[in-house]
């Protein structure tokens, strides 16, 4: 440290806040991306275990896929989120649901809500991470063995349409957030199984919609308990749309359409006979958090057993296909 340094350091304070400690930023920006939701990032687990037997069956090159694709996929989906969190600050949404009435969200979720951060900052960030996840995608396809038409036209829509999910065309505020949900989590698993495979398998076909589901069935609760925000701001969700009743009845509906997508899968042979038996753990589990919801009147707790359902059901879909390599 030379001596000017220490000079200045005894120099009064410029007026306004000090600027925050380094670690504190990259926390406010984490934050803004929600890298602590790491759900739909799992997707590339269940596709890298679809290909993990017999053994020597993946490459350097497409282990190197996989984690390309991994890291891109976790930019573009905090510059999903930065951009859902500058559009919920600017219609006020954010500031209805993050606001005193709800004191069971914590307003440190949303950065632009606390202060911590300006939309301008947000913006940076968010097409930053966009940017990078565009070159990560495009490393993703040189590596890639197999490239099927596909799989080229689905990285580009996918690295687009997330991008709109609030921002630019908004498609979440025309109604079609829940479809979105489930899209997103099947893209993110069929789409390096079919760069590493060349094809997409009935069995994984089947995993990824199971897996969009997850997102999609904690969501659906979120919606529940942001139901007057939404309404504000003319945000379409079904829970925003329709009666308190008519919204449990939609839920009711989903949860059951996901177990009969893995009991059908089961009976007729597209999935092994057991698969319906190996994710029954997850079903019994969304049973509950929909009595939870529904029952107790509980949402934000049964919000917070939908993770925990989804990451269950990633854990089950991953020994599934390790059973199946082996019993194959």
């Amino acid at each position: 440290m030379t001596d000017s340094t220490l000079t200045t350091t005894t120099a009064p304070a410029p007026d306004g806040p000090p600027a925050p400690a380094a670690d504190s930023r990259l926390r406010t920006y984490a934050r803004l991306g929600k890298l602590d939701v790491y759900d739909y990032y799992l997707g590339t687990f269940i596709a890298l275990s679809a290909v993990l037997l017999p053994a020597g069956a993946l490459t350097g090159r497409t282990a190197a896929l996989f984690g390309v694709f991994l890291v891109g996929q976790v930019l573009l989906l905090m510059a999903m989120t930065a951009f859902d969190d500058v559009t919920g600050f600017r219609d006020g949404s954010d500031i209805t649901n993050y606001g005193p009435d709800h004191p069971l969200r914590n307003v440190k979720r949303k950065p632009l809500v606390a202060g911590a951060l300006t939309v301008p900052e947000a913006l940076r960030f968010a097409w930053a991470c966009a940017v990078l996840a565009a070159l990560l995608f495009a490393v993703t396809a040189v590596l890639a063995p197999h490239r099927p038409a596909w799989t080229s036209i689905g990285l580009v829509v996918l690295w687009v349409v997330t991008l709109q999910y609030s921002y630019g065309v908004k498609l979440s505020y025309h109604g079609f957030q829940e479809l979105y949900l489930v899209a997103l989590g099947f893209a993110l698993v069929i789409l390096p199984y079919g760069m590493v495979t060349g094809q997409a398998t009935g069995f994984l076909l089947v995993q990824a919609v199971l897996f969009g589901f997850g997102p999609l069935m904690f969501g659906v609760y979120s919606n529940t308990n942001d139901v007057d925000g939404d309404r504000a701001v003319g945000r379409p969700t079904v829970a925003a749309l329709v009666s308190e009743r008519g919204n449990a009845r939609f839920i009711g509906a989903l949860s059951l359409a996901e177990f009969l997508t893995i009991a059908v899968a089961s009976l007729v042979g597209v999935a092994p006979w057991w698969f319906v038996l190996v994710m029954l753990p997850a079903s019994l589990l969304r049973l509950r958090q929909y009595l939870l919801g529904f029952r107790s009147g509980d949402i934000m707790r049964a919000r917070r057993t939908g993770f925990a359902v989804h990451r269950l059901g990633v854990v089950l879909m991953i020994v599934a296909n390790l059973l199946a390599a082996v019993t194959a």
